[in-house]
């Protein structure tokens, strides 16, 4: 039996597939033939913006120090809280002290016989040379008397010298902590033989966190710079009144902590390598900071941020600055109203904005908005440009 709706079927399904393809290309047609793609612009104009150089430092204690013992013994007790905050002369450990007091007492009965040896020597002395005064002894025995009598004073010193060493050691048993600040872990337990002058002589570490040290490193041009920089702000002062170009002096320094917010105490930079580092082109810096609520510890990745002074430059909205394979562009609008790729060197973040350093002249129409649409050579219309209170004009969000 012959199925005669089949061929209806399919007559049908072509012409509804011709249909959709006529709509297609029309729908196609009018997208082509939409006008101008409306875009708000800003006028690029200069602007005075705060010279910034941003590097990334590492923070260490301003003070490390390794607590060793520097008698062997027998480690007592621990006297202090790890992780705790130390004073100076905090005692942190007890080594055994009954071996030294011992030496001491030898050393204090050693001083004692030596004292009663130079007292008898003395009388001898004495003795004899009144005696060979009146020729009743040699003149040599006298001379014999006088050198028993120095060796005896030398051997005293000696003594009192071992006294003093006895007495040393004895205080050495208590270890106390040379610097205020965070003592560290303790590395041997107690009841542990401790030995002076090798590595089992350590016994904790404490660092001093206030002050902080930031240290940073910043390239040869960032470096020359803040150099020149420097020095203009120099040549403005008078004659009398000039430092050298020292690009550290008194200059002020800022953290950004890991969430981007500034931390609240600014520091200054004491200490500017004095050369190059060959193999990595930088300079290495040092700058402190006041931490006394201990907020950033040692060890902890910040960014560091100087400032260097003013300069006019052309910025424009983040958003407005796009990444191709040639680098960074943004999108202009030329004199025939149509949309223009302008390839740009970007600088430093300006709050919101993006610095230009080349690529843009002032009076420029960048595009800030409606990205997606713009094309190469396409038709623009400006809807908007309003000023920017900052300086130039900004678009309207």
């Amino acid at each position: 039996m012959h199925d005669f709706g089949r061929p209806t079927t399919l007559y049908v399904f072509v012409a509804a597939m011709a249909l959709l393809a006529g709509c297609g290309k029309q729908s196609q047609q009018n997208n082509d033939g939409d006008g101008p793609v409306p875009v708000s612009t800003l006028t690029a104009s200069k602007r005075t913006v705060p010279l910034l150089i941003e590097s990334v430092g590492r923070a260490e204690g301003s003070r490390q120090i390794e607590i060793r013992a520097r008698v062997s013994g027998i480690l007592e007790k621990q006297t202090y809280s790890e992780g705790s905050t130390v004073k100076h002369g905090d005692v942190l450990f007890h080594i055994d002290p009954a071996p030294f007091e011992i030496t001491l007492a030898h050393a204090k009965a050693a001083l004692a016989q030596q004292d009663a040896t130079v007292k008898q020597a003395q009388r001898d002395s004495v003795r004899l040379s009144a005696l060979a005064a009146q020729n009743a002894v040699s003149r040599r025995q006298a001379d014999d008397a006088l050198s028993a009598l120095d060796n005896a004073k030398a051997g005293l010193l000696a003594a009192q010298a071992n006294v003093r060493e006895a007495e040393l050691n004895l205080s050495y048993t208590k270890v106390t902590a040379p610097i205020g600040g965070i003592a560290g872990r303790s590395v041997h337990s107690e009841g542990s033989l401790v030995t002076a002058g090798t590595d089992s002589g350590l016994l904790t570490t404490v660092v001093q966190s206030d002050p902080l040290w930031v240290r940073f490193a910043m390239s040869e041009s960032e470096y020359a710079a803040l150099r020149d920089a420097r020095g203009s702000e120099d040549e403005q002062r008078p004659a009398a009144a000039r430092v050298p170009k020292d690009p550290g002096k008194a200059l002020t320094v800022q953290l950004l902590l890991r969430d981007g917010k500034p931390f609240a105490n600014p520091g200054r930079v004491n200490f500017a390598a004095s050369e190059i580092d060959t193999q990595l082109g930088t300079i290495q810096l040092r700058a402190e900071f006041p931490n006394p609520s201990l907020d950033i510890l040692p060890g902890e990745y910040v960014r560091v941020r100087l400032s260097i002074g003013a300069q006019p430059a052309i910025v424009v909205p983040q958003v407005a600055v796009q990444q191709s394979p040639k680098g960074a562009f943004v999108w202009v609008v030329n004199d025939k109203h149509q949309a223009e790729q302008r390839i740009v060197q970007t600088g430093a973040w300006v709050g919101s904005d993006w610095q230009v350093r080349a690529g843009l002249n002032e009076g420029d129409q960048v595009i800030v908005d409606n990205l997606l649409r713009v094309k190469a050579g396409s038709s623009v219309k400006v809807q908007s440009t309003t000023p920017d209170p900052a300086g130039g004009e900004r678009a309207k969000p």
